[in-house]
């Protein structure tokens, strides 16, 4: 039996074993650029688009490494933007970024948190954050978990989608991986904090009690 089909009879049994796979670092904090105070720790959460957390995590392909850059919707976890390529360098995060704006269309006063990367600190990302007045928030030095949420999601999206491949290339990667975060993490995946629904239902469902909170003050007259 050729090797390309057993593998594929493994995976879809879940019989492949899930391996440790060689370390790399995505976080350089020892840069001159400016870092931003952590705002994230006082909010208290009421809807989407109030805060915004974004990381970094390398996936390895047969030859190479490539990288993701995700923003996520810290009240609902869905994940709103997102880049897969072979370099590290500013331009990776401002793709991420530009597609979570694009999708959302954010209010003045988001929030947006990341760890204190030099990709986070660009020139380039931070004015795209303030032309669309976001506030900026960064992790206190040597503190993983102010960033916990994302991190967490990051290593969902390894056990759950990367350890269970074998990408050709980055095309193949980012089909695959494009295919997990839409299809399946935003649309399938339960979540425990969310009432044990995924992501898109609980927006859906939220923007459902908004429409229905409103009717009712207008039918009752308050404003």
């Amino acid at each position: 039996m050729n090797p390309k089909r057993v593998y594929r009879l493994m995976r879809e049994d879940n019989l492949l074993c899930v391996r440790r796979r060689k370390f790399l670092v995505t976080t350089e904090s020892n840069h001159g650029r400016r870092i931003y105070p952590n705002l994230a720790r006082a909010l208290v959460l009421t809807g989407v688009n109030q805060l915004w957390i974004a990381d970094l995590t390398y996936i390895r392909l047969l030859e190479e490494f490539v990288f993701l850059a995700a923003i996520l919707d810290a009240f609902s976890r869905r994940v709103i933007g997102w880049a897969l390529d072979r370099t590290l360098d500013d331009e990776l995060t401002l793709s991420a970024l530009r597609m979570a704006i694009r999708r959302r269309t954010p209010p003045p006063g988001l929030v947006h948190h990341s760890d204190r990367g030099s990709q986070y600190a660009s020139r380039n990302y931070i004015a795209l954050l303030e032309a669309n007045r976001i506030r900026i928030s960064m992790s206190r030095r040597g503190n993983p978990w102010d960033n916990a949420a994302c991190e967490s999601f990051m290593k969902t999206l390894k056990y759950e989608e990367v350890y269970h491949n074998e990408y050709r290339d980055l095309a193949d990667a980012r089909a695959s991986i494009g295919e997990f975060l839409e299809k399946v993490y935003n649309e399938k995946r339960l979540h425990s904090a969310l009432g044990y629904v995924p992501p898109a239902e609980f927006e859906a469902q939220l923007a459902a009690q908004n429409v229905e909170a409103a009717a009712r003050q207008l039918s009752s007259g308050v404003f």
